[in-house]
């Protein structure tokens, strides 16, 4: 079984159950392999990581920026509360080497990877809080995840463009846009996907991504430029 104590050091909190750290990176697939393991997924602790998580950020959000209406505070807490930013933070932890995959899922280190990983980081933050309590969980939080708001606003990364794109393309040509997949690449497990926006029939811009939302996203950050509606 993994030894956690460099993690632990990592991530600055030292567990009194083992137990419970160690459940939080026990994927299902782990388990229908070894079934006689003792052990138990991490599914539960990820719901609860998941909730505690978006509290932290919502309360950290709405005292930071008093001026900021709902809409704008819920797309900055989506920027930060997301499987990309989960999965960079679970990454810089080092969490993937102390992962509990079955074979085939310790194989895949595309897209499914990141999503296990982000999985992964909601499980512990969900023991932190069973272990450590809510101030503890609220500490990690603040220190691995608000850090980042500030090059998330000044990049405009929390700007929904698909949403954007729709409005502006509404109130100047009157046409709600469309998306097209133009081209799709690499194997199942490390898809790319070329995605098309048109307006009408004038196809104003093109975006790539590890997803159809993904390249849609990119596709209506790109029409935006275009347009000079940015």
């Amino acid at each position: 079984m993994n030894d956690f104590t460099e993690f632990q050091k990592r991530a600055g909190v030292e567990f009194k159950d083992q137990n419970l750290l160690t459940q939080a990176f026990v994927h299902r697939s782990y388990i229908n392999e070894n079934k006689n393991s003792g052990l138990s997924h991490n599914e539960r602790l990820e719901f609860l990581g998941d909730a505690v998580l978006e509290l932290v950020i919502t309360d950290f959000l709405y005292q930071k920026y008093p001026t900021k209406t709902e809409g704008d505070l819920t797309a900055y807490r989506s920027s930060l509360v997301n499987a990309v930013t989960c999965s960079d933070i679970a990454t810089k932890l080092g969490m993937n080497e102390y992962l509990l995959l079955s074979k085939g899922e310790s194989k895949d280190n595309g897209r499914a990877r990141q999503y296990i990983l982000a999985n992964t980081l909601e499980a512990f933050i969900g023991a932190v809080y069973l272990d450590q309590g809510y101030d503890i969980s609220k500490s990690f939080i603040e220190r691995e995840f608000t850090p980042l708001i500030e090059g998330i606003i000044s990049a405009g990364s929390w700007i929904d463009a698909k949403s954007l794109f729709q409005e502006k393309a509404q109130e100047f040509d009157g046409i709600t846009p469309s998306y097209k997949t133009v081209k799709e690449s690499g194997p199942d497990h490390e898809k790319k996907f070329t995605v098309g926006v048109y307006v009408g029939k004038e196809l104003v811009a093109q975006g790539e991504g590890d997803s159809k939302q993904d390249a849609e996203q990119s596709a209506a950050r790109e029409a935006l430029k275009s347009r000079g509606w940015n």
